[in-house]
């Protein structure tokens, strides 16, 4: 029998870092979804404060799980 995977995208975010926001998105995932193989960063965006510092970080991401 084959294996199937599928994939689902998911955004994520953090005040302190990409790490983190990656983490807690899989996190949360991980609540309902048993199986998770894999995950990629498709996209890092940042919210910023009126200096110029970084208030916020975001990301994108799709993350693979085995269907049974």
């Amino acid at each position: 029998m084959a294996t199937v995977t599928k994939v689902i995208e998911v955004s994520s975010s953090s005040k302190k870092s990409i790490e983190d926001a990656v983490q807690g998105g899989l996190k949360k995932v991980a609540k309902t979804v048993k199986g998770i193989k894999g995950a990629w960063v498709n996209d890092i965006k940042v919210i910023t404060n009126d200096d110029g510092s970084v208030a916020e970080w975001r990301v994108n991401m799709r993350v693979s799980f085995v269907v049974t």
